[in-house]
Formats: C-alpha cells, structure tokens, sequence
C-alpha cells in the first residue's frame, strides 16, 4: 500500500510540474494566442483539481513536500511517512521538468536559462522583487494554502468539494504572486527546473524550500488549534 501512496505522489507531482509550468514554458508566450499569467495560474490550479479526483483516495494527493508538513504539523499525516512522501514527489518533479525540457529544447532558439519557470528573487524575479518580498509572499501564501486545505478537507466541510476549493486557492496564489518569484509554495516543483536551469536558480532555490515549510507549518498548526476537530481526514486519504 505504501508503494502505491508514493508512486501515485510521485505521478501526481509530474503533472503538476510538467502541466504547471508546460504551460508557461510553452504556451505563455505564443504570440496572439498566449494565454498569459491568467492561464499559467489556471494550469497549476487544474493540475491539483485533476489530480486530487484522480489519486486523492490513494494519497491524499499531496504534491508538494510543503503541504505534507503542513499536514503532519496540523495532526493529519503521520510523521513516518514525511521523508518518503517528500522523497517521491521531488523525483515526480524531475522527472516532469525532464520531459519539459525534452519538448520545449526542440524549439529553435530555445534557452533554458531565460525561459524555463524556474523561480528567483532580485534579478531573476519577474518583477523584480527583493529577497524579502519572496520570503514574506512564499511564507504568506503557502500558511494560506494550507489554512485552506486544512479547512476543506474538514470532517464537517462539504463532501466532494475539497479538489475544487484547493486548486482555485492555488490559482488564486499565482495571480497574486508570479510577478514576484515566478510562484512557488511548492519545494518540489522549484527543483525541477531548478535543476535544469542551474546556476542562479540552484543558488536561490534554498529560499524555495525554506519560506514553504515554515508557511505550511504554520498555516497546519494555526488550522489545528483553531479547528474543533484538528484531527480529520488527510486530503482525500482513505
């Protein structure tokens, strides 16, 4: 059973890199039909609906090593099985950000340095954002993100809804947030592309690791003491 929790982790997290940032890799910028930050937001948000109706009942459809400690500091996740988790969805990251860069390379004039959704702070933010705006914003919207998922998968939430309400949040944080670090609030989707970028993104990635555990911890242990019941389902785990 544990093997098929993390492989469906795993599948889960190279959707959720390879169609999230696919689409700003590939269709952002198409001339007169690009579909712009609006679409890329869109993209990340569809890929944890899909998802979570496809694997929720197997993993919980974490996806992201943020929401796992999240969900471990809020009472829902065991602590043994943290590092696995985080452990397959970094190589379902890759692995995702490997079949991109298979796709988006066979374009000419391709750069993988300037164009492949990795994300950065100072220089290599889109709007040229501060390390402290990314630290703040990364650590403010993932204790959101996981107030939120917290709260929709509640044992007194409305039954079958969680999915929709968890991807429109993480829509809504990439409006808010691709004009200051490109929108991580995940650990995991930042290392794949880090990966293939190198340089500057290998050396800022840190940061993409550090502000979202400590915002999921945080927004699972603010959702555990103001909840009545801290001690609900995990995120469509059965």
């Amino acid at each position: 059973m544990q093997t098929r929790k993390l492989t469906a982790e795993l599948i889960g997290t190279f959707w959720l890199t390879f169609a999230g940032c696919g689409s700003a890799v590939i269709a952002a910028g198409v001339p007169e039909v690009g579909i712009g930050l609006l679409g890329v937001s869109l993209a990340f948000g569809l890929s944890v609906v899909t998802m979570a109706y496809a694997i929720g009942h197997i993993s919980g459809c974490h996806l992201n090593p943020a929401v796992t400690v999240g969900l471990y500091a809020g009472g829902r996740f065991p602590a043994g099985d943290v590092v696995p988790y985080i452990a397959a969805q970094v190589i379902g990251a890759i692995l995702g950000a490997a079949v991109l860069y298979l796709i988006a390379s066979g374009k000419p004039g391709f750069d993988v340095i300037k164009g492949f959704a990795a994300n950065g702070y100072g220089d290599h933010s889109p709007g040229k954002y501060g390390i402290a705006s990314a630290l703040i914003a990364e650590g403010v919207l993932t204790m959101l993100f996981l107030f939120v998922i917290m709260g929709a998968t509640h044992g007194k939430a409305p039954a079958g809804f969680a999915p929709l309400a968890i991807g429109l949040m993480l829509c809504l944080i990439h409006l808010i947030s691709i004009p200051i670090t490109n929108t991580s609030v995940n650990p995991a989707r930042s290392t794949g592309p880090a990966l293939f970028v190198g340089g500057w993104a290998l050396a800022q990635l840190w940061l993409f690791w550090v502000a979202p555990l400590i915002g999921g911890a945080a927004g699972g242990l603010l959702y555990r003491w103001l909840s009545d019941e801290p001690h609900g389902q995990i995120t469509g785990n059965k």
